[in-house]
């Protein structure tokens, strides 16, 4: 009888044993979603604090800037100048409305771009961009840019385009320092994004693919240019309601 016994204990110990990886990595993936998604379902209604960006750049300043605890603005979409928003659309992702959070067509002409030529184009949209920004580091790797596809995801499944395009507004640079549509329209323009002219939400979005390397107070003729060509496609630009 003991015999039996005792092999009855080993296997029950052999078959915990091999149960166990499977169990770590079912906490594992416990952990992982409760650290995305909880924080995505949490800004669909909260506004973020502060960014991933805000404390990189505090960090690439060597500690320099004030350390970037919370936004000093937020403005709400309904009071946000309607003029900007058509510009950013106008200037970084003109099919904003009717994708899911990715631009298939302009991703396939980016690959084939980027594998063919030695230019490096991007195709991120204003989701990608947001969740980048929100949640994420600036640095082109293969991990980043899977943790920016799911991070896409979960906030084009969980937040509407208005919440999205608010977000994105309040959070981006447009400058050193200088992070949101209120902060860049007080520094560019010295009143509040509200109020922004068609010309002047045009000059905002002109400096978005590089906004520590152009600036609205030294334009140039390239964000000239930018800035003319976006004003250009404002007339083409249709809101649909984002309340």
């Amino acid at each position: 009888m003991p015999e039996p016994v005792k092999k009855k204990r080993k296997s029950k110990k052999k078959r915990f044993i091999r149960l166990r990886p499977g169990k770590w990595l079912f906490d594992l993936l416990l952990c992982f979603l409760a650290l995305t998604v909880v924080p995505v379902l949490i800004y669909s209604v909260a506004n973020p604090s502060t960014t991933m960006l805000m404390w990189i750049r505090w960090v690439e300043s060597d500690y320099g800037e004030n350390m970037p605890l919370a936004f000093m603005h937020w403005n709400r979409l309904e009071r946000i100048s309607p003029h900007l928003i058509k510009a950013v659309v106008a200037a970084e992702d003109q099919k904003y409305f009717q994708h899911n959070g990715f631009d298939w067509q302009a991703i396939e002409s980016a690959i084939r771009v980027n594998l063919t030529t030695e230019r490096k184009i991007g195709a991120s949209t204003i989701s990608m961009q947001t969740a980048r920004n929100v949640f994420l580091w600036q640095k082109r790797t293969w991990l980043r840019k899977s943790l920016e596809t799911y991070f896409t995801f979960l906030i084009e499944t969980f937040w509407d385009k208005g919440r999205i395009m608010e977000v994105y507004l309040n959070v981006i640079e447009w400058g050193d320092g200088v992070y949101g549509c209120e902060a860049a329209a007080q520094e560019y323009f010295n009143h509040s994004c509200a109020t922004l002219s068609p010309v002047e939400a045009a000059g905002l979005a002109a400096i978005l693919p590089n906004p520590r390397r152009w600036s609205l107070h030294r334009p140039g003729k390239y964000v000239a240019h930018r800035q003319a060509k976006i004003l250009k496609t404002l007339e083409r630009i249709r809101l649909p309601r984002l309340d």
